[in-house]
């Protein structure tokens, strides 16, 4: 049916219209008479600077903000709110400080809370969305309800978006933002969530002034309820949260309820915190410099040996090598285990000249972790002079020995240096926390630990090794005992306080007036820096004190420790600079063990002490006679097999195929022993041929030291060596080739390690 003029009329005032709206939209979008910077006045209440409340401001100061913060320094008297209703105290010092403002009614009010906010967006962006919401004031919203859930059925029903008002974030126009918090007539610990919704759930007052809420969070995020619906997002040099449930970038991002760790791991990245192009963006803010000449802290360290460790030795040795002024050093050290008892009985003979203060608390005492843990943090906390607490558990490999300085230069209130053990993720931070406060693994946790993103990070565990500030214990964590809580893990309830501030100890408080002057949670931020690499965890779950050298044992559970401490250093050259030797046909002479990897498994075999006495018959080997005997014990005797296969595999095989070109080694040897030689006893062996492919043939002493003589000679060559070196190996091959003897022990005693490979 042709149309009719009244139709194409109608038609025609419909596409105008339509191309007016759009123009409209578009012309907004660009429109020079958007609301100018200059007319938003953004208010805050903070009554004490927090941890929180300088990251808030120093997100503000990132995007130009200028704040106007309220209440600070006066008592905070708004109750509990971080457990249960309170905060009408802020919207009382909103109320009065609006009051000053009242001839300024083209002013955009926006009023937020601090401690728990971080600024992801800018004015402009912030101003632009207010006015697309088209309304005289947006609330923040949230899918959650509180305080009172029988409102729900009173809210207005939404299509899409989060249904319920949260005071946490507010933007409006300043005559109808004073509408509302002109009503208010309450007490300071009344409820100022529950005040702003039933204004909002008045339809006559939310018509009237115009309200509605940020149902889709383009300008404000509250994570409690959420935080599966916001991710991190990069930009160019910036990042973001982006709420992937409406595709909206929020300008605040609020870390409402339980969700401030949450909101944690967002402040390590948004707003210029860490990107992939920048890296770290505030790492260098407000760090304090150590330079040579400086006046450096007073540090009281606690060092912690709550049970068995490996490496203790090399332990102190470390600690006394830190690169820290030792006059500046006080040493408190708990030691729970007997078996510590003579290694630290040797540091203090070491360090009582050199540090200003060391203490020791043994066994004795009978004193539980957490007892221990506390009186070490009491003792930098009574001391006025004590500037730093360091605590170290001796199950920390510090190898940087700029560890300290370099903390005490990052002036954070609590930080820990990464440290990881070994070829795992293990570390001594957690990213993340579990509903039931355990261990949880962050989005971000792998690449912090394995250095793809380096910076300092603000976390919610660290243990082992950490710095605090004594001005810190004497003020914020100024309440004792905090190792202990709810039967916790010392390092867990520690850092749950610090987290959370306990305010349980308020409410306990004998004074009838306390419970009504509630702080609001401080919330002591702790962070771990992997700006540096400062050394690693020992793993002691499995470590044997039942033999008399007892880190001989801990090849397999912390190889880089026992490489350290048994390898000779010039090993590694053995593949880099050629530095074998031939002295024989085909008898290869390289460093392999330490001084004292060979002292320490001499003194094993002594205290042990079955030697063989050098008789053919012999129990110990398959068919019980041996044809040329010699005084010695068996690696297999001492507990010692597996480990010595593995030292094998892992540090003879690399050089068997260096030097016997395309033979590959099993590593595998039936007969490893340690032989005694000494003129009382047996002093040389007669010429034989060895039952394996190939032999090493290692010195664990010194010639012309411990004993005169000795050697060895290869008969069918014609080719002695009679000046062994200690921790060096001779490697030859054996069955018919290199028939060899003993040479003749005149004096001392000759100890070596002999395996028999491949037989």
């Amino acid at each position: 049916m042709p149309w009719g003029c009244e139709q194409a009329s109608l038609f025609l005032l419909l596409t105008a219209h339509l191309l007016v709206c759009f123009h409209s939209i578009k012309a907004t979008e660009t429109d020079p008479s958007l609301i100018p910077t200059d007319k938003l006045l953004v208010l805050t209440v903070a009554t004490q600077e927090t941890d929180g409340f300088h990251r808030f401001m120093q997100s503000a100061k990132y995007f130009n903000y200028t704040i106007k913060v309220l209440g600070k320094g006066i008592q905070w008297k708004g109750g509990d709110v971080a457990n249960t209703i309170g905060g009408g105290q802020k919207v009382r010092l909103l109320k009065e400080a609006l009051e000053s403002f009242a001839d300024q009614d083209d002013l955009v009010v926006m009023f937020t809370d601090s401690y728990d906010v971080i600024f992801a967006g800018g004015p402009e962006e912030l101003l632009k969305k207010f006015q697309h919401a088209n309304h005289k004031v947006v609330f923040a919203s949230e899918a959650l309800i509180w305080p009172d859930k029988r409102l729900a059925d009173k809210y207005p029903v939404v299509r899409s978006g989060k249904r319920f008002l949260n005071s946490g974030g507010i933007i409006g126009y300043m005559p109808y933002i004073r509408q509302i918090v002109q009503q208010w007539n309450l007490q300071d610990n009344d409820d100022d969530q529950l005040f702003y919704t039933k204004i909002y759930i008045d339809q006559l007052q939310r018509e009237r002034i115009n309200i509605t809420l940020d149902h889709m969070s383009r300008i404000f995020q509250n994570l409690n309820g959420a935080v599966d619906e916001v991710v991190l997002k990069f930009e160019t040099g910036r990042a973001r949260a982006r709420n992937i449930q409406y595709d909206t970038l929020p300008v605040l991002i609020h870390g409402n309820g339980p969700t401030k760790i949450q909101l944690n791991y967002f402040g390590n990245y948004i707003p210029n915190a860490w990107t992939p192009e920048t890296g770290c963006g505030v790492c260098d803010l407000d760090v304090t410099d150590l330079s040579a000449g400086s006046d450096y802290p007073k540090v009281t360290v606690g060092v912690f040996i709550e049970q068995p460790t490996p490496f203790l030795p090399e332990f102190f040795n470390r600690l006394l090598a830190l690169e820290y002024p030792k006059d500046k050093m006080y040493i408190f050290i708990h030691n729970s285990e007997v078996y510590h008892e003579k290694h630290i009985q040797k540091f203090w003979e070491q360090a009582k000249s050199l540090i200003r203060k060391l203490k020791v608390v043994g066994p004795e005492e009978i004193l539980s972790q957490a007892e221990a843990r506390n009186m070490g943090m009491d003792i930098c906390r009574q001391d006025e002079e004590c500037d730093y607490y360091f605590s170290l558990d001796a199950d920390v490999v510090l190898t940087n020995p700029k560890t300290l300085k370099t903390l005490i230069e990052q002036n954070r209130k609590i930080i820990a240096p990464l440290v990881t053990r070994h070829g795992k993720l293990w570390s001594n931070f957690w990213g993340a926390l579990s509903p039931d406060g355990y261990y949880a693994r962050s989005e971000d946790y792998v690449d912090v630990v394995q250095g793809n993103r380096v910076g300092v990070w603000n976390i919610p565990y660290m243990a082992n090794v950490y710095l605090i500030k004594g001005q810190t214990l004497r003020s914020e964590l100024k309440e004792r005992n905090y190792f202990n809580l709810d039967k916790r893990d010392p390092d867990m309830a520690l850092c749950r306080n610090a987290r959370e501030m306990n305010l349980q100890r308020e409410k306990d408080s004998p004074s009838a007036d306390t419970f009504h002057m509630f702080r609001p949670p401080k919330g002591v931020f702790m962070y771990i820096t992997n700006r540096h690499e400062f050394g690693r965890l020992l793993s002691t779950a499995n470590y044997n004190t039942t033999h008399y050298n007892n880190d001989l044992w801990q090849i397999f559970e912390n190889p880089v420790d026992w490489r350290e401490k048994y390898i000779d250093v010039n090993y590694s050259k053995i593949f880099t600079e050629n530095i074998v030797e031939q002295p024989c046909t085909d008898v290869f002479w390289f460093p392999l063990f330490s001084e004292k990897a060979c002292d320490e498994i001499v003194e094993e075999m002594e205290h042990f002490g079955e030697w063989s006495g050098g008789k053919h018959n012999d129990m110990r080997i398959s068919g019980g006679y041996e044809n040329v005997p010699t005084d010695d014990i068996h690696m297999r005797q001492i507990g010692m097999e597996f480990e010595w296969l593995h030292f094998i595999r892992e540090y003879i095989a690399p050089i068997t195929l260096k030097v016997f070109a395309g033979y590959y080694t099993k590593g595998h040897a039936l007969l490893n022993f340690v032989v005694k030689y000494t003129p009382d006893r047996q002093y040389y062996l007669r010429p034989h041929h060895d039952a394996s492919t190939f032999t090493i043939n290692i010195a664990l002493n010194k010639k012309d030291v411990d004993f005169q003589g000795g050697g060895c000679k290869f008969v069918r060559y014609n080719c002695s060596i009679e000046s062994p070196r200690k921790g060096w190996s001779f490697m030859h091959p054996g069955r018919l080739t290199h028939l060899h003897e003993g040479l003749p022990v005149t004096n001392g005693t000759r100890y070596i390690a002999v395996s028999f490979i491949d037989p």
